[in-house]
């Protein structure tokens, strides 16, 4: 990508979420900050001596927020060297835009040092504390309260987290990405991508009756590139990808909606007087079908439905709930889903014209999200069997169940590539939920693995979880999976 270390007219207008940009400091050699709105990306170029003791200079590109929020991106320096190894980029929290203003940032050095800093006081001297890890290029700072904190990773791994409490800065707050060279002469460049500004859900809300807004995003599952395609102030859940590579399916509301790629606009799909449709849909392997969960109560909860994928009057599969619907066969010919039969929620398969269900589960504990091999052979599920929430795999008739992953984190709906050489799953923090649970509104991982076997690898950083990612989300070619995060009105 050629740097632009200008200041395009362009970027005057308009800076991506930020409202403003401007070195900080006094007598600071003049910076720059542009996005790029092509990749996504905000690339910055500043001087200054330091962010450190008593006063800061550096340039930053920034907006005002107030309350609680989240903040988060992927930095680099250009360029493998720079002037002074102390250079530092990342995410700053400040009281005002004056140089010996109170602070909290989180911030990359040259060298690899990455810390949180804070200075508590206007000029009082900077406090850090310092990650165990060095060279972090993922970055993320929330505030709660006067609580910040700092989460960092080299992309592929989780996080580190590292808290301090900081008090006085105040309800609104200046909140925005920095680059100081550590050289008062010398201009150094940060490039910033996949920048998201986010408002999480507040401590009082109530799950399943207030819902935050969505955004739509495409990953990249070879190099975790993230790219938002649509917002929307309330809850859309769980997309598909229809076989034509053209449109997406999610639910919302109740309803079913096709998104067309190209002109990245929604609409409803039609199936009939099935209305309060979940996120628990799923596109047959031909493109041709599209099965439902909708819920019915005089029948137990949610049913699974059949309907043509361009809409139309839905067929009833399932005569009672609560049924969730998970995968097709690869044939057509059979339907997956997780049904409470028994006290206990397990996997099923049933004729996808309906008829006698069949039981492939029996363990004790929530088995859920089941999906098909593209060859058929086997299945993919996750089980809280263990005491922990992982996936497992069994042959496609319920024989040879085993463990896949192990334990270090709850991990839902794993989902295959089309060329079967891979796996996706969202992964929940053991210490945010159990094992029985996927909620709204948490910190999760989306994770990708070799079907063949290995370590799974971070490919995405989000604010989510259910409705994130909870069926098949591939796009056809294997390149990219659809997914939705989470946000509140960000001020």
């Amino acid at each position: 990508m050629a740097l632009l270390l200008g200041r395009p007219a362009l970027a005057q207008q308009k800076l991506g979420v930020f409202t403003n940009d401007q070195d900080v400091g006094t007598n600071v050699k003049p910076g720059a900050a542009a996005y790029l709105p092509a990749t996504q990306q905000y690339v910055i170029t500043g001087a200054g001596a330091n962010v450190w003791a008593d006063h800061d200079e550096f340039h930053y590109a920034y907006q005002q927020l107030k309350g609680d929020f989240i903040v988060y991106a992927r930095a680099s320096f250009a360029g493998s060297k720079g002037v002074e190894e102390h250079r530092k980029l990342g995410w700053m929290v400040r009281q005002s835009l004056t140089g010996p203003s109170p602070h909290v940032s989180a911030a990359v050095h040259g060298d690899g040092l990455t810390s949180l800093q804070y200075r508590r006081a206007s000029g009082g001297t900077t406090e850090e504390t310092r990650a165990a890890i060095t060279h972090a290029d993922v970055v993320q700072l929330e505030r709660k309260g006067d609580v910040y904190t700092m989460r960092v990773a080299q992309f592929g791994q989780p996080f580190e987290v590292v808290q301090a409490t900081v008090t006085g800065l105040g309800e609104t707050v200046y909140v925005g990405l920095f680059v100081t060279a550590h050289n008062p002469d010398v201009l150094e460049t940060g490039v910033f991508r996949d920048v998201r500004l986010t408002q999480p859900a507040p401590d009082g809300l109530v799950p399943y009756r207030q819902y935050l807004g969505s955004r739509l995003e495409l990953l990249n599952v070879a190099t975790g590139d993230r790219e938002v395609i649509y917002t929307a102030p309330n809850s859309i859940q769980a997309p598909n990808w229809q076989r034509d590579g053209k449109t997406l399916v999610y639910n919302s509301d109740g309803l079913m909606y096709s998104f067309d790629l190209a002109t990245r606009q929604p609409s409803v799909l039609p199936t009939g007087d099935v209305k309060n449709n979940n996120n628990d849909h799923v596109l047959s392997f031909d493109g041709r079908q599209l099965g439902l969960s909708s819920g019915v109560d005089k029948l137990g909860g949610s049913i699974v439905y059949t309907v043509p994928a361009a809409g139309g009057k839905p067929r009833q599969i399932t005569p009672k709930g609560p049924s969730y619907l998970h995968s097709w066969s690869p044939d057509a010919r059979s339907l997956l889903f997780t049904g409470q039969r028994n006290g206990d929620f397990d996997i099923y398969r049933v004729p996808a014209t309906g008829g006698k269900e069949v039981r492939l589960t029996t363990a004790a504990g929530l088995d859920d999200g089941p999906e098909y091999t593209p060859d058929g052979q086997y299945i993919y599920f996750n089980s809280a069997r263990t005491g922990t929430m992982q996936i497992w795999r069994m042959r496609a008739d319920g024989s040879q169940q085993e463990a896949i992953t192990h334990g270090e984190f709850q991990d839902w709906f794993p989902h295959i590539s089309p060329d079967g050489k891979w796996l996706v799953f969202v992964s929940f923090l053991k210490d945010e939920v159990p094992a029985n649970d996927h909620p709204f509104y948490k910190h999760v991982y989306i994770r990708r693995l070799p079907i063949a076997g290995g370590k799974p690898q971070v490919i995405a950083y989000v604010y989510g979880g259910q409705g994130t990612m909870n069926t098949p989300s591939w796009s056809p070619d294997g390149k990219h999976v659809a997914f939705i995060s989470n946000t509140g009105p960000v001020n």
